[in-house]
């Protein structure tokens, strides 16, 4: 310790590192502004506003908008960027660290004064104020890489956070074309109910003639009747399978549920080529959950890094500048300047067993991250050769469905004709119509299993 007004060359120094270090701090230390209000959240958009409202979406517009509005996304990417602070969090330990603090307290004391005339002796308060202020700067000179293992960890756990995203966003394509063409597909439904109904009611009004000319019973146009009851039926949950697919898609989408969505009709074949070979190492190049697991091995790794290193000592550097001031001010009372310069090691040569049990626990969670890396190889392996079998049947059942709705037409000719020329019974015919809707039913779902089926693989591949 020193006492007068001049600083002496350690402080200087210590004062001009204060300097260099201290304005940006003291500059980011501001207080950012109140707001004058506080905020107000926009109200969601009607949906006859909306932008998809009035035209039909393309099956590339829909993931854009899916990928862009979906708040699933917005969430994953908000924990990717908490996730590289922590990165800088980690690495701000190795960094110069600088602190100040002041004091400051008032201090009362009483003391006696004899009188003159040898009277008793009266109490004279006096007042003291007692201020010091201090300048703390420490620097972490060497700690066997702890900070640098420990970054590495928040640096994979970033990757890890990242890659969630990634999966994230393939799960949200998946979704936006699973609802797309399950809409297509309900939209087909009802062309082909209503095309029945259209059917059913010539049906009915050919029973009616035939039975008011005498050359068909009354059960004719009672059977026709139900017929055309059962297809009202039909249309009518067809219509509704409509509505609740464009709420399914407008979902996946992130847009309002009751948006009036309308899509492009696509469902219809295109031959899509695999190589089936080539499916697993495309997939486990390009998954983003394969790389998200590595991400996790990679994270155990450096934390079991992390937790030997913690086994070895840490070495500082400190150093402090500071003063302390009385008032009143007394010869003796002046500024008392101080400044220390010093070297820590610190190292904890026994804390129970903690770090024992924190580095066999770390060692263990890698073992698990490896296992997790082989189980998922494998799980890679069965999801894309079952998509390549399922893609095939659906490319098959194309082909069997649509000749079954030509020989259901060719079912549905014949039957007419015969009933027409009064030889063949109404049962023939609401049989053959029955068969004809059937088939074309199973011929648009065989388009959308095959459109769906793609999706999948593509899922699974990582293709977007």
């Amino acid at each position: 310790m020193k006492r007068g007004s001049v600083v002496g060359p350690p402080a200087l120094g210590l004062a001009l590192a204060v300097g260099v270090w201290g304005i940006p701090l003291l500059a980011a230390a501001q207080p950012p502004p109140e707001p004058s209000s506080p905020p107000v959240s926009a109200p969601a958009p009607s949906p006859a506003t909306s932008p998809v409202a009035g035209r039909v979406l393309t099956l590339k517009e829909a993931i854009r908008i899916g990928l862009e509005t979906q708040p699933d996304i917005q969430a994953r990417l908000a924990d990717y960027a908490a996730a590289q602070q922590r990165v800088k969090e980690a690495l701000s330990n190795i960094l110069p660290q600088l602190g100040g603090s002041w004091t400051a307290n008032r201090q009362k004391s009483e003391f006696f004064s004899g009188s003159i005339g040898g009277g008793t002796p009266k109490p004279s308060p006096l007042f003291s104020t007692n201020q010091s202020a201090q300048v703390t700067l420490s620097q972490i000179l060497f700690d066997f890489g702890k900070t640098f293992a420990a970054t590495d960890v928040a640096k994979a756990q970033a990757e890890v956070s990242r890659f969630d995203a990634e999966v994230q966003k393939d799960q949200v394509i998946l979704n936006v074309k699973q609802g797309y063409f399950n809409l297509l597909l309900a939209k087909r439904l009802v062309s082909v109910n209503g095309a029945a109904l259209e059917r059913a009611e010539l049906n009915l009004k050919n029973a009616k003639g035939f039975f008011e000319v005498g050359t068909q019973p009354k059960i004719v146009v009672v059977r026709a009747e139900v017929d055309v009851a059962n297809s009202q039926v039909s249309l009518i949950q067809a219509r509704n399978a409509v509505s609740l697919a464009r709420v399914a898609l407008n979902t996946a989408m992130g847009i309002q549920v009751n948006t009036p969505t309308e899509v492009e009709d696509i469902l219809v074949y295109e031959p899509y080529p695999v190589d089936e070979d080539q499916l697993i190492g495309e997939a486990i190049r390009q998954r983003p959950d394969y790389r998200r697991v590595n991400a996790v091995v990679t994270s155990a790794e450096a934390s079991v890094r992390q937790a030997f290193r913690n086994f070895l000592p840490d070495i500082a550097g400190q150093g402090q500048y500071g003063g302390t001031f009385r008032s009143p001010r007394r010869p003796v009372d002046d500024l008392a300047e101080t400044w220390l310069l010093g070297v820590t090691l610190t190292w904890t040569i026994f804390d129970g067993g903690n770090k024992i049990a924190r580095y066999q626990e770390v060692q263990k969670t890698l073992e698990s991250g490896r296992s997790q890396v082989r189980s998922l190889e494998l799980s890679i392996g069965q999801q894309v050769v079952q998509d390549a079998l399922n893609l095939n049947a659906a490319r098959e059942q194309i082909d069997a469905a649509k000749k079954a709705v030509e020989s259901a037409q060719e079912n549905f000719r014949l039957a007419r004709g015969r009933f027409d020329a009064g030889i063949g019974t109404i049962i023939e015919l609401t049989d053959a119509q029955l068969a004809l809707t059937q088939a074309e039913a199973t011929y648009a779902q065989a388009l959308a299993n095959y459109r769906l089926a793609i999706a999948q693989l593509e899922h699974d591949l990582a293709r977007r």
